[in-house]
């Protein structure tokens, strides 16, 4: 057995370390709250009172101060670096966060997206200034559709939900075009879907009808066809599937939809997985959202910005959202930005201006520099890792879906051989926090009791597979030790220790308020 121990925050010699009266720990500094940093009398800039200007606020001028606190620029710049080193990041270790790929964002990738000429665009521009940028555009879509083999792709949704829900929309309005807006409201959704995916039926006024998976894993065929009728709109399901493999009957499971009059909506988030393998087009899929983020290696994360483009079929290419570029017999390249423009019959628009540029150039410039073989060799190393983690822990913990064969992209576990020494899942998840990973993905997918997802991406190497790996056994083997303490007081050597989330789910601090005493983050 190889022996792990984290030393962080103990003496050299192995006992814990002393508190600080600074409230730091060596070079990681205590973080206050700006509210306690600063004061609301101060200000970092000394500004002169005005004088002699009209008041053109009319009635709502403040009538008290705001209560924010100033501060001096050291004061700001080191506030959020020592927030920073709370965090954790792709560019700090691995993370094995399941079903949300975090891969390496490469530095070429920002250094293109910093060009002049890119980085400092306004959406507002007249389309004579921003042809290079339209280039830019199409040919990002050129590819996209190269890779799925579908039609039209709309560019503008911002994230892999806003991207669902692009689909949907075009479905639902490709169903009104019919004349079957009001019969065709019943869309199924496997029990292993993205949550996201009943929620977006739901938001576009669709019922909602699950259907179960078998003892393997995937979408149960009898029970599919047992649900087909002359009221379905479609099928929401992401393949490869949540748990990590891919849906062999996933060209059946399409020609049943569409021979009950239907559309197969595919979740993209797995993308990764198959990219430059399999064209989810020859699948039969009408509309797929891709995240960026995950498959073409933009940032992650945050609070954005993100960027889902969705790809659809010839079927919904009418319907897809304005705005989109047209290119003119002068070889320049228009954007149509309304509806009554356009050749088809778009829904709607889907946000303001045309997307996210930034995102646009890191996904292009990431497609180019790998090109079609580099595409297709990250998803097979995306594959390659997933199963190295699947073949090393798997003796450890159980994978209930091995009998299955190999996985995709990741390797699924459950928390059975800890719960037989009273452990669980956010147990395991909190003692690797101490470790310095980020923990996996928790309870999830749900068809799992006590599910562990763990993706390790294309962009890891085997020597650091193989630390995850190790830690993660040497934890199972202190939970068979009977040591429960480690696990139930963890994580002890973080900024924060282990919350009440039940607590601060149901009863939030939205607001800071003088009277209330913070402890600093740092004890």
């Amino acid at each position: 057995m190889t022996q792990l121990r984290s030393t962080r925050g103990e003496a050299g010699d192995g006992a814990p370390a002393p508190k600080t009266v600074s409230g730091s720990r060596g070079l990681l500094q205590a973080a206050s709250l700006l509210f306690e940093t600063g004061s609301a009398d101060r200000s970092g800039v000394d500004f002169p009172e005005a004088q002699g200007l009209p008041d053109r606020l009319g009635g709502l001028r403040r009538k008290a101060p705001v209560g924010l606190v100033g501060l001096s620029e050291p004061e700001a710049v080191r506030h959020y670096v020592r927030l920073s080193q709370r965090n954790y990041a792709i560019d700090l270790g691995f993370f094995p966060l399941g079903s949300c790929t975090m891969k390496h964002n490469p530095r070429l990738n920002e250094r293109m997206a910093r060009l002049p000429g890119l980085s400092d665009l306004h959406p507002l521009q007249p389309a004579s200034t921003v042809q290079g940028a339209f280039e830019l555009m199409a040919e990002l879509a050129h590819w996209l559709l190269e890779l799925t083999g579908l039609d039209a792709v709309a560019m503008s949704p911002k994230a892999g939900a806003h991207g669902e829900l692009c689909g949907m929309l075009a479905i639902r309005q490709a169903l009104i075009a019919r004349g079957e807006g009001e019969t065709r409201k019943r869309v199924i959704v496997p029990a292993s879907a993205h949550g996201t995916n009943p929620a977006t039926a739901a938001a576009c006024g669709f019922v909602v009808d699950e259907i179960g998976a078998t003892e393997e894993g995937r979408v149960n065929m009898e029970a599919l066809r047992e649900k087909l009728g002359p009221d379905v709109a479609g099928i929401m399901l992401t393949n490869p599937n949540t748990c990590g493999l891919f849906e062999r009957d996933i060209k059946e499971i399409a020609d049943l939809i569409h021979e009950a009059g239907g559309y197969f909506y595919c979740d993209g988030a797995n993308y990764n997985a198959i990219v430059g393998r399999v064209r989810p087009g020859d699948l039969g899929v009408d509309a797929m959202h891709i995240n960026l983020h995950k498959t073409f290696s933009t940032p992650h994360g945050g609070g954005g910005p993100g960027a889902g483009p969705t790809v659809l079929s010839a079927a919904l290419a009418p319907y897809a959202p304005i705005p989109h570029l047209v290119r003119r017999d002068d070889g320049a390249l228009d954007l149509i930005e309304h509806a009554a423009e356009a050749a088809g019959q778009p829904f709607g628009r889907m946000c303001a201006f045309h997307g996210q540029m930034g995102m646009f150039v890191r996904a292009l410039s990431y497609m180019m520099s790998h090109g079609a073989d580099g595409l297709r060799q990250a998803a097979e190393d995306a594959v390659l890792n997933a199963n190295y983690i699947l073949a090393r822990l798997k003796e450890r913990f159980n994978a209930p879906f091995a009998a299955s064969g190999p996985c995709m992209h990741e390797a699924l576990f459950d928390d059975s051989s800890i719960r037989a020494h009273g452990l669980e899942t956010i147990d395991l998840a909190k003692a690797l926090i101490d470790e310095g990973y980020h923990p996996f993905t928790t309870y999830f997918p749900l068809v799992v009791h006590g599910a562990m997802l763990i993706e390790p991406t294309d962009t890891e190497p085997k020597a650091e597979l193989d630390r995850f790996a190790d830690v993660m056994i040497a934890l199972a083997d202190r939970a068979a030790s009977g040591d429960q303490s480690h696990f139930k007081t963890a994580p002890r050597l973080a900024p924060v220790r282990r919350l009440d989330e039940t607590g601060a789910a149901r009863k939030p601090k939205l607001r800071w308020r003088p009277e209330e005493a913070f402890k600093h983050a740092a004890e």
